[in-house]
Parts: C-alpha cells; structure tokens; sequence
C-alpha cells in the first residue's frame, strides 16, 4: 500500500469512556487519563509519530511510530522498523536513521530486541547500545528492556500488541515492555516493576505508567480458551473490566478482550496508583492505514515501534 500525505493526518479515535467505562467506574479515572492521552507530532517531511505528554513531561524523550515518513515500498510502507519481516535491510536502516534524526538519538544508541511473547525483559546500559541496528540483537527472547541510563533509546516492537511504558520520575528509570496476550496473561508489566524496585530501587508511588497504541475491544475478537485464560490469571470480580460476550458462530461464543484493561489491572496489582496509569486512545487495526496492524493485514506488513530514552 502506497501512502500519500498532503496534510497531517487525522486518527481514528476510540471512545474510552465507553469501552473503559468499568474500568473508570471502578478506579474513579479522570478524563485526562483516558481521553487524548496521546498526541500526534508532525516532523516534517511526511514522518508522523504519535506520543505522551505524560512521559514526556517528565523528562523523558517518548515515540511511537506510524507508517509514515519512510522508505519501504509495498506492504512494508513506509516506515516499517523490522528487519525480521522480508524488507530490504537497507530500507530498514534508512527508517531508523529518519527517526533518529527526528527524535535526537543516534542509531548507535539505540537497543532492538528479539521479541517473542515472552514475559522476559532486560536490563540494559551502554554496553548495549546498538544491539539489533547496527550490530547483532541478543540471542535470548527479550520483551521487554529496563535502564536508568540517559541518552540510551530503548525500542519495543509492535503490530496490534500492548506497548506498556513505565518511569520513575524521581529517579529517572525506565521499563518499556511489549504486551501482547500472552505477555499480558503472564503478567510482563508487574515482574519488570518488580525488578524497578528490587534494582533501582525505585518507588510504586513515583512511578507512571502509559498504555499506548495498540489493538482496542471492539477489534480483538478472541476464543474461548483464550479467556479461560485471563479468567485463571485475573479475581473473579476483575473478569466484567476484561472482555465481553461477542458473536456467535454456530456452537462457538467469541468474546471480546480488552488488553488495555488487562495492562491496566497489571500495573495497579503491581502497585502503581491508578491515577498515575495513562490509557492510549488509538486503535492500531482501525487505523491501518497510518499504522500496522498485524490483524487487519492479515499478517502482511511491517512493524511500528515505541523509543524513549532518559533525557
């Protein structure tokens, strides 16, 4: 798919105080947290990225990537950030020099990962600067990176999955971590703040968290086991803020799964006051023209990505 911008682009938006509306109810959330959380940024161009003010704020240098400004022909267009998925390797590069330049990080800063829906993460200094850009990425299943370093850009990958991102504002740490299903299920958040705490001995009460772009209820049709699932993982009296009865097909009930709920209710168990929690507002499948999406391509596309680095 070929991409043409002749303006900046306008995001399809999900109506949290609906599709959240429990999860408000429950924690008394206010507007701020769930309603234009996260703003779109125009670089110049044509490269779009998308972040928080509520990271940003804080001393921290946070984006999230679309699909605009790059390289990639096809249905890599045009910044896709994988160099796992079939596009030329050169294009690639060329992607994460244009951000890099955009955002003020070098190449040779940067840390990618191999993510594989894991609950595993990493903690990570300058000696690791450059994994997976401009030199091999770690051999071991990663996704999830933690640092207090400065002028150090950890980068998560994603298609539909959770990015959860969480910093000490005092201390200046940051965990960024990609939640899909199963990471979300095993709970990646709550073992990576525990390690904030235990390692860099930060505190629940400093830390705050955003749930960014990702795949919302209404599109993330799921199965019966799946929710069997979270059922086993999360009390009984959480289950009506994770999903909802959707369609039946034939003998089978799909229900909806609500992983922004889920991430949610992950980094509240872990500690984290609900006020400091901030809740993304964009769909990546209702929006796949701007953003991939791993669901409404079918599998065919590129990968977007989250960095931020400690300022």
């Amino acid at each position: 798919m070929e991409i043409n911008i002749g303006k900046a682009p306008v995001f399809n938006r999900v109506d949290n105080s609906v599709i959240l509306s429990g999860l408000i109810e429950r924690f008394k959330l206010e507007e701020e947290q769930y309603k234009k959380t996260t703003r779109v940024r125009d670089f110049g161009n044509d490269l779009i990225m998308l972040y928080s003010p509520h990271i940003n704020d804080l001393g921290f240098t946070q984006y999230f990537s679309t699909r605009l400004g790059g390289v990639s022909q096809g249905i890599y267009s045009s910044l896709n950030l994988s160099f796992d998925r079939g596009d030329n390797p050169a294009c690639v590069l060329e992607n994460y020099q244009r951000v890099g330049k955009a955002i003020g990080l070098s190449c040779n800063r940067m840390i990618y990962t191999h993510q594989t829906h894991t609950n595993k993460f990493r903690c990570v200094t300058g000696l690791d600067a450059g994994a997976g850009i401009t030199r091999p990425k770690f051999e071991d299943d990663v996704d999830g990176l933690i640092s207090d370093e400065k002028n150090l850009g950890l980068i998560t990958t994603f298609a539909d999955c959770v990015p959860v991102i969480v910093v000490d504002k005092e201390r200046k740490v940051v965990a960024s971590l990609h939640s899909g299903w199963k990471g979300t299920v095993t709970d990646i958040p709550g073992h990576a703040i525990k390690t904030m705490l235990d390692t860099y001995s930060c505190k629940t009460s400093d830390l705050v968290a955003y749930i960014g772009p990702s795949i919302c209820e209404t599109c993330y049709e799921v199965s019966q086991d799946l929710i069997e699932q979270f059922e086993s993982a999360y009390p009984i009296d959480e289950w009506e803020l994770l999903y909802r009865k959707g369609r039946q097909i034939g003998n089978e009930t799909k229900y909806q799964l609500n992983l922004w709920s889920a991430s949610f209710l992950n980094l509240v168990h872990a500690g984290l006051d609900p006020k400091n929690i901030y809740i993304n507002d964009i769909c990546t499948c209702m929006n796949q023209d701007l953003l991939f999406s791993h669901r409404a391509s079918m599998g065919k596309r590129g990968n977007l990505c989250n960095f931020i680095y400690i300022n």
